[in-house]
């Protein structure tokens, strides 16, 4: 069997990489403080699942549960702790913090890894505007503890002590892309067919069997997140009902809902939401998009039960992912997002 030619463990390549490490223990360090100091509770989450998250395109690892007696039933591991972190919320808890090991399957490029560290928090009772603070206070945070003035990625840079601009997708769709979205949604949220001609007519390749989530996608990716985190980060907010896996509808207008997304360098680091507390609503969401999932991929995750009924009891909350490897990556000015991880998943 061959070895690589230079391993992650090579001294050599360590002490390349040994700067960026030291990075991500100060950031670590920092967001530990962050959170105390705003009377936030650590908590730890279990990895394995009986659903991994029933999003269409999130791709899981699977595995198998061993009881004492020779019993097996199959579980996932988690792609973000979303769900145990809710329970604890139905329990009592009223702010919490976890730093996980997630896991996703498919995925490995310069800023995505199989399994990375998701930095997840929630507030009970309090919009989703308090976390757009807490993400313009956090970063500053992180960008003092690094002794960095500027994040930087891909010929980017972003000043981590700028207040965020706070932009709706509608707006970046206008500005960036030329496209009125808004047009391509009904009063109720419903899609529309306009923003297939908008997005050809803009220049963007669309295919008749696209859906209306694959040409939103694109013309975010191509047209729109290039443009975001320049100079300063940049809040996405109000995204299409449609796009808001977890989120409740904006008040006054259910066409968009309350999620933001966080940017800096172009690179999303942070998704927030509203949290959705209607398990009926929950439930139709999740068998639409496992509906979904099965026509394109030939397979289903299972509903967490538990889940649903936690969210039955849960309080209004707004809660919040932010990959922290990524966020090492721009504060220490590294390119790939194995750069900052102590020891790499093998290829």
């Amino acid at each position: 069997m061959s070895v690589p030619a230079s391993p992650w463990w090579s001294p050599s390549i360590h002490a390349d990489r040994r700067p960026f490490l030291m990075a991500r223990q100060r950031v670590i360090g920092a967001i530990r403080a962050f959170f105390a100091a705003r009377d936030f509770v650590e908590v730890e989450t279990p990895l394995l699942q009986i659903s991994p998250g029933n999003e269409t395109h999130l791709k899981a690892f699977a595995t198998t549960l061993e009881a004492p007696d020779g019993t097996q039933a199959k579980r996932y591991l988690h792609t973000s702790p979303e769900f145990t972190a809710k329970k604890l919320l139905a329990a009592g808890e009223t702010r919490l913090f976890t730093l996980a090991r997630v896991f996703r399957n498919g995925e490995r490029t310069a800023l995505h890894h199989p399994e990375f560290t998701m930095l997840e928090w929630y507030r009970t009772d309090e919009r989703y505007h308090s976390l757009m603070e807490d993400c313009a206070a956090l970063l500053g945070a992180v960008a003092n503890a690094t002794g960095t003035s500027l994040f930087t990625y891909g010929g980017m840079s972003c000043d981590p002590q700028l207040s965020p601009e706070l932009l709706t997708v509608a707006d970046a769709f206008t500005r960036h892309a030329g496209i009125d979205l808004m047009a391509s949604v009904d009063k109720a949220g419903n899609e529309r067919d306009m923003l297939w001609q908008a997005a050809a007519a803009s220049g963007i390749r669309v295919a008749p069997d696209d859906s209306w989530a694959d040409v939103f996608t694109r013309v975010m990716v191509e047209r729109v997140e290039p443009h975001l985190g320049q100079g300063r980060a940049t809040i996405l907010y109000e995204y299409p009902i449609s796009e808001a896996a977890l989120a409740r509808p904006k008040p006054g207008d259910g066409r968009v809902a309350e999620r933001f997304e966080l940017y800096a360098c172009g690179v999303e680091l942070a998704n927030a939401f509203g949290e959705l507390t209607d398990p009926h609503e929950q439930r139709r969401r999740f068998v639409q998009w496992m509906d979904e999932k099965e026509r394109l991929y030939g397979e289903r995750y299972p509903i967490d039960e538990d889940f649903l009924a936690a969210l039955a009891v849960m309080p209004e909350a707004s809660g919040i992912a932010l990959g922290l490897d990524r966020l090492v990556m721009l504060a220490a000015g590294a390119r790939r997002i194995e750069d900052v991880l102590w020891a790499p998943v093998a290829p």
